[in-house]
């Protein structure tokens, strides 16, 4: 998909009723300014593939006031914005009051606004002594969590009743813990094992906790789940028994597993026990990011020959959406939050297209979507790609810092307006 398509050229259908549009960013990828976290370090490894310092990314945390108003004027009324654990924490047991009330600030402010919060508490990073003590790994890591959600809560919950617990948890161990390839750089099917675990404990305990506290504040209102990575996975040839049982174990292993043992607490194949947590329903709604396909000959990433992919090389495949929706829904019976969806086209050239399309297709499907959350609002620090890979509605120059609203901004925009049932 390299040609750039006209707004005008796309079809129109018809948006679910009530169906909440907004854009989604992650602390570490927009703030700038933090060298206290796991990324920095990462970075003054020389890990990032163009280079680039995450502690200047978007400077959004000193612009948060121009950001919130550009999404006002865009008609943006819900954003899912993370949390900097490394700022709130900046030593063990050491809270910054600080910064704790810039992110009370900047809330209040977006509710001045008219724009609603869904709050992301974990979005891959943590504080460096974090990592220092074994990070998610070590036995102390559900209790250090724990400690930093009810902080998070007590300070900001009279103001947020929707919570993200952790980000894509699949995507944080594989990269992290089995290729090795994110911080802390292990490679080990036994530290992923570990880690799934440790992710289990820290969400529904969390789950339970931010249910009490803000129970406990006289809300009666609080949805917490968890933003899960889902992609389909395709056998390359249906006909190939080892693609077959590749597809199936790669689906198993990366997300079919750790989704039930976070939704549910229970024992799954091959996470196993987790200690202290009972079974129960531990999710509100359910959150999905989705992005792509993956085509399988092994146990490996492939795309479908032919197939139309992004500029980090990533299959287009709306439909996908909707198989992902159902996999989950079919399951776990939830409202359906899309957490993320988005697409690297670094010239603007066909994002509107996609947008149009992965809409589509769920607002054509009988699934119950609640919201949908553009991937993201702003050109961002893309994790290894650096700022060599744009995700953003809004054109970020990094050397000046100047934003401007891309053609396929100013197409969901027209969709916001749509939704809220007013004239395009």
């Amino acid at each position: 998909m390299s040609s750039r398509s006209s707004l005008s050229d796309l079809s129109s259908f018809r948006l679910k009723e009530g169906i909440r549009l907004g854009v989604a960013s992650a602390a570490t990828q927009i703030e700038g300014g933090d060298r206290n976290n796991s990324w920095y370090d990462w970075y003054t490894k020389g890990h990032i593939r163009d280079g680039s310092d995450p502690s200047r990314a978007c400077d959004h945390y000193a612009r948060f006031r121009e950001d919130a108003d550009l999404m006002a004027d865009m008609g943006i009324h819900d954003y899912r914005m993370g949390l900097e654990w490394s700022r709130i924490e900046p030593e063990e047991g050491v809270f910054s009051e600080e910064a704790l009330a810039h992110y009370r600030e900047e809330i209040v402010l977006l509710k001045s606004r008219g724009i609603r919060v869904l709050l992301t508490i974990q979005h891959f990073t943590v504080p460096m002594w974090f990592e220092k003590t074994g990070g998610f790994l070590s036995e102390r890591a559900p209790e250090l969590f724990l400690r930093f959600t009810a902080k998070v809560i007590n300070t900001l919950g009279d103001l947020v009743n929707e919570y993200i617990t952790i980000n894509e948890p699949n995507v944080y161990a594989v990269n992290s813990y089995f290729y090795g390839i994110w911080p802390p750089g292990i490679k080990s099917f036994r530290a992923v094992i570990m880690f799934y675990r440790s992710m289990t404990i820290c969400h529904t305990k969390a789950y339970r906790l931010i249910h009490k506290i803000r129970r406990h504040m006289g809300f009666s209102d609080t949805k917490v789940g968890v933003a899960n990575h889902i992609r389909i996975f395709e056998p390359a040839c249906r006909f190939t028994l080892w693609h077959l049982i590749c597809a199936g174990l790669m689906d198993l292993l990366f997300q079919k597993s750790i989704t039930r043992s976070m939704s549910l607490g229970r024992r799954t194949f091959p996470i196993g026990r987790c200690k202290g947590v009972r079974p129960g329903k531990y999710y509100d709604f359910i959150g999905i990011n989705y992005y792509t396909r993956s085509t399988v000959s092994g146990f490996s990433d492939g795309v479908k020959k032919g197939a139309p992919v992004n500029d980090l090389g990533w299959e287009i495949y709306p439909e996908g959406i909707v198989r992902a929706g159902h996999m989950l829904f079919d399951k776990y019976h939830a409202p359906i939050y899309i957490t993320e969806n988005g697409t690297c086209d670094n010239t603007d050239s066909f994002r509107a297209q996609y947008i149009h399309d992965h809409l589509k297709a769920l607002c054509e499907s009988k699934l119950p979507v609640a919201a949908y959350y553009h991937w993201c609002f702003t050109d961002n620090f893309e994790w290894l790609e650096g700022e060599s890979a744009r995700f953003g509605l809004v054109h970020v120059d990094y050397e000046t810092q100047e934003r401007t609203v891309k053609e396929s901004g100013k197409y969901y925009s027209r969709l916001i307006k749509e939704a809220a049932g007013d004239e395009a």
